[in-house]
């Protein structure tokens, strides 16, 4: 378990590094050395935003300029991380109009809807281009950038929900050294340090970046602590000019008490009158749930020539987590199932699963090149992947001990029960082919075809019916897109893709509890343009559809009380997308984005759900950021960002309905040296007015509302040695 000792020993580590670091430098060449000489006008050059990021490999098969890819993609670089004091993805996502909460409680795994579809934990996310879990805080420390794919992603992918997946592109070892030291503080007393150290060899043929970071947890809700601990390291070896190989592993150890929502009054009311730190998980016997992951990832990259390469890669990730709460739900006392009474009471559970692990192991050959057909230019690629997946896990408890209340809380019993023995509850195994040709018809015009053939291989046992299922299917997801590029600066597209996600599983009330259904299909057609205004600044707009079947829980015939979780009639959303990214004068770096989505239900045969609004999903979003470099103070710049999403609707029948809000949040970086060291301080403010507001209306596992964080405000300082 995470200490609060691991993450104050990481600050003193950063505060030591700072005294070695001149020793360390001395070392260094000439060259590596020069910066440190720098006038303050340079400092502020290192301090300014910088401009958007070019390019992505998200949206294919390889790194490729985003005005050429056509799709809708955004990149989140490491200085945007930076410069924002990002440290999850929770608030990293808060940059894209398009992303939304969507049962993501604090201290527990982070998740999301993208275009309105919630992400799948087990395939929605990516390091390196390879799958991986986000059943946890994905650590941000090794990351060199976050790229989204918003959209059906098939091709690119296979399994994934059809909003898109977030893609972790790890940092790599740095040509020149790099030493860099970070430290923060936050409202609460949260504690943070980090180390990131990069560089090669005296043979330079071997690279290496080490990144080492702890963290004391004292989130806005109160009693949501816990500790973080995490340390990843990055190698590279030249074998050949030719010849690439690269490792890179991390390990992340995470303690925290994770903060259930709140439900409905009566099941049709709004709670009033709480505070947004208000924690219904606090107990005596309260536990944090403790996660451990680790990733080992492997690539292998060979050139044939200029014009043909081959890649393999690989990742073996391990999951570990025991899971602790008193979960909130409910109130028998007034029949409320789910909701809480009218007074605010609630029947409290103690909840416990123990031993949970998963071992996904995701691999990918594929090769690539570049040929001609007569007048028709080619790139071409083509590959096979794996991805084999295994879930344990034991019979949990969840046991009514007692009844609280939201306003006058309540301390309760725990339960006598124990968990059952771990073994195994999920097996999956994923083969796909895929294929994609980039044709380039004309000078101004590129045709895009490709195809991916996925067949999964699928077991499941389910613990409380003591069953097993065994399943098998295969899908062909076909993608096709036309790119015009009238000027250098400007491009316009439109693209037809089919996805296939995993079907959700039934909540443990239903009458098919724990049951997952069967893999769905998905389809989109998006058109969409790009343009350079300036080599710094892109604007790009999207519009699409995507149609899926819809998954709730319908009321049996027989017995309305009781329900089954189905797949019955279709989910379409229609939207709209426009952004902007990038330095827009010398001084003013802007980020935009804007959502306008149109969510609807039809096709279920009940009235109450055809024609209404998906829960969770504001019909318009909007987030802006802005960064000024205040030209009369050198290294000083001012930043400041505003939040809206319209209002959403709680349930499937759209009965309740939560409002709009607009949260602000402000900032300030300046850049100087500190003993001879390029330092940066940065300060921010968010939620400057202190809003209470409803970030997150889930309608998963009975329906509950988490409120949007209170006014906080964090200090950082960052050394580069």
């Amino acid at each position: 378990m995470s200490t609060p000792n691991l993450s104050i020993s990481v600050l003193t580590l950063a505060i030591l590094h700072a005294f070695a670091a001149p020793a360390l430098a001395a070392n260094d060449s000439t060259e590596a050395a020069e910066p440190q000489a720098q006038n303050m006008a340079e400092v502020v050059v290192t301090a300014s935003k910088a401009p958007a990021a070019k390019r992505a490999s998200v949206g294919g098969f390889s790194d490729a300029p985003l005005l050429q890819t056509p799709a809708s993609v955004t990149v989140i670089s490491q200085k945007d991380m930076q410069d924002l004091q990002i440290r999850n993805l929770s608030d990293a996502v808060k940059l894209d109009a398009s992303i939304n909460d969507a049962y993501n409680a604090v201290g527990y795994a982070e998740q999301f809807t993208i275009r309105g579809f919630k992400l799948d934990n087990n395939s929605s996310y990516r390091k390196d281009g390879v799958a991986i879990p986000g059943d946890t805080q994905i650590p941000l420390e090794n990351k060199e950038r976050i790229e989204v794919l918003k959209g059906l992603a098939g091709l690119q992918a296979g399994v994934a929900a059809p909003g898109g997946v977030i893609d972790f592109i790890v940092k790599r070892p740095t040509a020149a050294p790099l030493r860099t030291v970070t430290v923060e503080a936050r409202e609460r007393g949260t504690l943070y340090g980090a180390v990131d150290l990069g560089g090669r060899l005296e043979d330079t043929r071997f690279g290496y970046r080490v990144n080492v970071a702890a963290e004391r947890l004292r989130s806005y809700i109160k009693g949501a602590d816990g500790n973080r601990k995490f340390i990843s390291g990055a190698f590279d070896w030249q074998i050949s000019p030719q010849a690439l190989l690269q490792l890179d592993a991390d390990y992340q150890d995470k303690a925290q008490a994770t903060a259930p929502g709140f439900q409905l009054l009566n099941n049709k009311t709004l709670p009033t009158g709480i505070s947004a730190d208000a924690m219904l998980n606090l107990q005596p016997w309260t536990r944090p749930v403790e996660t451990v992951t680790s990733n080992i990832g492997l690539r292998f990259q060979y050139a044939f020539n200029d014009d043909w390469h081959a890649t393999l890669s690989a990742n073996q990730h391990s999951f570990k987590r025991d899971d602790y709460t008193a979960f909130p739900y409910g109130c028998a006392a007034e029949k409320m199932d789910p909701g809480f009474c009218g007074n605010g009471d609630y029947d409290v559970y103690d909840y416990r699963s123990l031993g949970e692990t998963k071992k996904p192991l995701s691999a990918q050959a594929m090769i690539q090149g570049k040929f001609a057909t007569g007048s028709l230019r080619h790139e071409f690629t083509a590959g096979v992947s794996t991805f084999r997946r295994k879930d344990r896990a034991g019979l949990y408890v969840y046991d009514w001990v007692g009844v609280s209340n939201i306003y006058q809380p309540q301390i309760v019993g725990t339960s006598p029960g124990v968990t059952g023995p771990v073994r195994l509850v999920r097996k999956d195994t994923e083969n796909s082919v895929f294929v994609q040709d980039i044709v380039s018809l004309a000078p101004n015009w590129k045709l895009h075809g490709g195809l991916r053939h996925i067949n999964v291989d699928g077991y499941q046992y389910v613990l409380k019916a003591d069953t097993e299922i065994r399943a098998r299917h295969d899908f062909l997801l076909p993608n096709v897109s036309l790119v015009y590029t009238p000027l250098d600066n400007v491009s316009v597209y439109a693209a037809y893709s089919q996805g296939m996600e995993h079907g959700g599983t039934a909540y443990y009330k239903a009458m098919n509890a724990n049951e997952e259904l069967s893999p769905s299909r998905s389809k989109q057609i998006e058109l969409g343009a790009k343009m350079d205004v300036t080599p710094e600044f892109m604007v790009a707009a999207s519009l699409f559809q995507i149609r899926k079947g819809l998954e709730f829980n319908q009321p049996l015939a027989s017995d309305p009380e009781e329900y089954n979780f189905v797949r019955n009639g279709q989910a379409q959303h229609r939207g709209l997308e426009l952004s902007a990214q990038g330095k827009a004068t010398a001084n003013l770096s802007l980020g935009a984005s804007v959502t306008a989505l149109n969510s609807q239900q039809s096709g279920t045969g009940s009235a109450d759900l055809d024609g209404k609004r998906v829960p969770n999903v504001p019909a318009f979003k909007a987030a802006v950021h802005a960064d000024y470099a205040v030209q009369q103070v050198a290294g000083l710049s001012v930043n400041g960002s505003w939040e809206y999403a319209g209002k959403k609707a709680f349930e499937y029948n759209n009965t309740t309905f939560v409002p709009s809000y607009h949260v602000f949040n402000l900032g300030a970086a300046y850049a100087t040296r500190i003993a001879g060291t390029r330092a940066v301080l940065r300060a921010a403010v968010n939620n400057v007015a202190d809003k209470f507001y409803w970030r997150d209306v889930t309608p998963e596992a009975g329906g509950y509302l988490y409120p949007g964080a209170s006014r906080t405000f964090k200090v950082s300082a960052q050394f580069d040695f």
